[in-house]
């Protein structure tokens, strides 16, 4: 497995699988709760899917965050695909263009604490999403 803060290449379902079981990882090494821990590795299994399917593949890199006051986790996903054109239509429940329930990056910014997305049309996206202990 991976260390924290390493980048994983994301190119196949297998990687997005290994997000995921490095998230969980860290969630638990950082002391989230049980229902934090679920939270988290569910935004990332979104989130490394998104980057997968509408990003054509890219890399994660799970660390460690810490303020100061707490520790958490952060996760970043970054791809040079399409990029997403209409933010606040991607952002709207139910929209898809992929014929999934259309949740994933609505569905995602709800399980999270911070959640920062940069996107250009034919250059990519990068998204940022850190998740507090409590």
């Amino acid at each position: 497995m991976n260390e924290p803060g390493r980048r994983i290449e994301v190119v196949s379902d297998q990687d997005v699988v290994r997000v995921r079981q490095q998230v969980r990882t860290l969630a638990v090494a950082v002391k989230l709760s049980l229902v934090d821990q679920t939270k988290i590795v569910t935004a990332a299994s979104e989130l490394a899917r998104n980057t997968l399917v509408y990003g054509g593949g890219g890399w994660v890199e799970v660390e460690p965050a810490d303020n100061g006051r707490r520790k958490g986790i952060r996760i970043v996903f970054s791809d040079q695909g399409p990029g997403i054109a209409d933010l606040d239509l991607a952002f709207t429940d139910g929209y898809t263009t992929g014929g999934g329930l259309g949740l994933g990056l609505s569905g995602a910014r709800r399980l999270v604490d911070e959640f920062d997305i940069v996107t250009a049309v034919g250059e990519g996206t990068t998204i940022t999403v850190t998740k507090w202990c409590r």
